[in-house]
């Protein structure tokens, strides 16, 4: 983008990895200090061109699309700190190509920064690959996030989680099918119930080994609900262990005592058809250290 910021014309030649976006949203994001109402602003007036013609804020980019853009005075901003190198996210990378990057998030990391967190993973990996033009969850290029996003709308994605739970589970593999309805509480925080007013909810639980107090599940999501899988399970009469919302909290504070010190419910694995190639690529990731410790524990 030439002249970006200042008071002249800039103009810009969309790429591969801009193709797809909507025109507001692009611009709110490369226009960072402008607000939103003068970007819809200098949209609804036809000062934003693209090819030469006006176009309306709905409009999706295309591969070699001319944009210009008029004048606008862009608000300076302090420089941003850069994340500090964690050695943990290239020691937890799952699978990397040109197109996917898949890593095991280290438990307490967030995902995205805010809400009280200076950087997440993604703003940490994109600090750690300057290379990488696009960079957001499992993907590196926009065309690929565009495909996966739309794998997952079709659930053709499959996701599988391990949980301990209390209690012995009963049978081998049990497919639950349970409507969940969200609801807030007085305090304002977030919950979810049974309830068969709510929207369909299917999970597939597997018993992978069990103890005398617990066992150890794995559980394939057929559906993407909240807290589908601890929601269903605490239903059941098997709660997971150091579940703080839906679990019991008796039972927690033991755990805490014997070394179990969050809820034990680990994204396992995960598979779908590469974006680029069309195979079918499975990712599996290992139990944290402190989870496979504490399962050590009731040998």
């Amino acid at each position: 983008m030439k002249g970006l910021g200042k008071n002249t014309v800039s103009r810009h030649r969309i790429d591969p990895e801009a193709a797809g976006q909507r025109i507001d949203n692009y611009l709110v994001k490369i226009l960072k200090g402008v607000p939103k109402s003068h970007v819809y602003r200098i949209l609804r007036s036809g000062e934003v061109r693209v090819n030469r013609g006006r176009i309306g804020p709905d409009y999706r980019l295309q591969p070699g699309d001319e944009l210009r853009l008029p004048p606008v005075r862009v608000a300076e901003r302090a420089p941003r700190r850069a994340p500090p190198a964690d050695a943990r996210l290239e020691q937890a990378i799952l699978f990397e190509d040109e197109h996917l990057l898949a890593l095991n998030k280290p438990s307490g990391m967030a995902v995205h920064g805010g809400s009280g967190v200076s950087f997440g993973v993604i703003e940490q990996l994109r600090a750690q690959r300057p290379q990488a033009r696009f960079l957001e969850l499992l993907a590196k290029k926009r065309s690929a996030l565009i495909t996966l996003h739309a794998a997952l709308r079709a659930g053709r994605v499959k996701k599988y989680y391990l949980a301990l739970v209390k209690g012995a589970w009963r049978g081998a593999t049990q497919s639950v099918r349970l409507s969940l309805h969200k609801y807030v509480l007085a305090s304002g925080e977030r919950r979810v119930a049974v309830n068969a007013a709510g929207q369909e909810a299917h999970t597939v639980f597997r018993c992978e080994r069990a103890w005398r107090e617990f066992s150890l599940l794995r559980a394939e999501l057929k559906t993407g609900r909240t807290h589908q899988i601890r929601v269903h399970l605490a239903h059941l009469g098997f709660p997971i262990a150091g579940d703080d919302k839906y679990g019991d909290f008796e039972l927690n504070k033991r755990l805490a005592r014997a070394g179990l010190k969050r809820m034990f419910l680990h994204a396992s694995g995960i598979g779908f058809e590469h974006p680029a190639t069309g195979s079918m690529l499975t990712l599996e990731a290992p139990l944290p250290a402190e989870l496979q410790s504490f399962l050590n524990t009731l040998q």
